[in-house]
């Protein structure tokens, strides 16, 4: 689009772009939330060993590190359009192979698929990103709150229809556990076909365009300036809680099969764990913007031991204490993950920040990929007690992070918006 647009056109684009992340989140959040239900146990039947059952959780955060770095890198040189849209078509790619891979029972096609399927959790991590590119400063936490409580419909429903979904599969001759797979192709196929149809004007590539023009003639390093202090601190923080959080969500309906919960319930856990993990959003994006990155990054390191210590005295055939310690550990997730993006964006213009966001998202799926791993070795070797400790302990370490950033100055610059009427260029 060409022309000049005023702050009120570009806040009315901004509205716009929010309902269109809307839908793709909710749609992103039941793919997203089938795979995470009933991985673990996928792998366990398959593979045949307790000790690997943390394999898919690892596998979906490798495939979701190389799917963000392309994601990023993709949206940087094109779109958030065409980089999101790619991402979530990967992913229901992923789900049919991980489909086909169980009915086959073929274990380098389910770890393949598997891995592939990672990419869908990416790009529906990466999707809040879009949310921020054209929202004022003193409300980019709240854009990240929209984007993510969105993805609750979908992600609450998701592991609430696994029972369902089995005895579907299980007419059709496939493995009632891979089931939940079938609504995850259809779903991230749908949020991609969402993004690629309707993310018109680009948020990302209209917010380059209101960037001013006034940088110094010379190449790509001259004219795209490094992220600030604030985009370290906001990775750190974000990495921090995704540790904390898969190492414990993973083995939670390992643990609970074994002390005989069915589906249903082990459904319903993960369900009210995810719900906490984005409902609160609307609220903790406030808090936010309104009490500041850090305090509330602090916040979610206490919130997170707190899931840890419930997790580890809880019986185990207790489940409201069981789901206490997973709703609490959603809520952890949850405010760390906005604290850490919003000083991300906070920290990055639109020239270096897709590039930025993509390789951060990197560092976060691979340190999950570790966690995933290594949940099913402290499991196996220590159990379900010790696993949840160790991941509430971990997350402490945000408070040594959050001082370091105060002494090292300012968490990030912050970009103002256009506060006149600005050319735009074409998107």
């Amino acid at each position: 689009m060409t022309g000049t647009l005023s702050p009120a056109d570009i806040a009315r684009i901004q509205r716009r772009t929010l309902w269109i992340v809307v839908a793709s989140q909710i749609l992103g959040g039941a793919g997203l939330a089938a795979g995470v239900t009933v991985g673990a146990l996928l792998a366990e039947q398959v593979l045949g060993s307790d000790g690997l059952a943390g394999l898919p959780s690892a596998l979906f955060t490798l495939g979701s590190a190389a799917t963000a770095y392309l994601v990023g890198r993709l949206s940087q040189r094109r779109s958030r359009r065409i980089g999101l849209a790619t991402g979530f078509a990967v992913g229901g790619l992923g789900a049919v192979g991980t489909v086909v891979g169980a009915v086959l029972e073929s274990v380098p096609l389910l770890l393949i698929s598997l891995f592939v399927y990672g990419a869908g959790t990416a790009t529906n991590l990466q999707a809040r990103y879009a949310a921020t590119d054209l929202a004022v400063p003193a409300r980019r936490a709240t854009a990240i709150s929209v984007a993510l409580v969105s993805t609750t419909l979908g992600a609450v429903a998701g592991p609430n229809l696994v029972e369902p979904l089995g005895e579907l599969a299980a007419a059709f001759g496939i493995p009632a556990l891979a089931g939940p797979f079938l609504l995850g192709a259809v779903a991230y196929l749908a949020a991609g076909l969402v993004l690629f149809t309707l993310l018109r004007p680009d948020p990302l590539l209209l917010a380059r365009s209101l960037e001013p023009a006034d940088r110094p003639a010379g190449g790509i390093a001259d004219t795209i300036p490094r992220p600030g202090v604030g985009a370290a601190v906001g990775a750190t923080v974000m990495v921090l809680t995704q540790v904390s959080m898969v190492a414990i969500m993973t083995m939670t309906p390992v643990y609970m099969r074994d002390h005989h919960h069915g589906l249903g319930e082990i459904g319903l856990v993960i369900s009210l764990h995810i719900a906490a993990m984005f409902l609160p959003s609307p609220v903790t994006g406030v808090l936010v913007d309104r009490l500041g990155r850090t305090p509330m990054a602090v916040t979610a390191g206490v919130v997170l031991l707190l899931a840890g210590v419930v997790g580890a005295v809880a019986p185990g055939d207790s489940l409201g204490l069981l789901v206490l310690s997973l709703v609490l550990l959603g809520l952890g997730w949850n405010i760390g993950l906005i604290a850490g993006t919003a000083l991300v964006v906070d920290a990055t213009v639109p020239a270096n920040r897709a590039r930025t966001q993509g390789s951060i998202d990197v560092l976060i799926a691979l340190s999950g990929a570790g966690a995933g791993v290594a949940s099913g070795v402290v499991m196996a070797g220590g159990g379900f007690a010790t696993l949840a400790l160790a991941g509430g302990a971990l997350s402490l370490l945000l408070v040594p992070v959050v001082f370091w950033s105060r002494r090292s100055g300012p968490a990030g610059t912050v970009t103002n918006g256009p506060t006149d009427r600005t050319p735009v260029g074409r998107s």
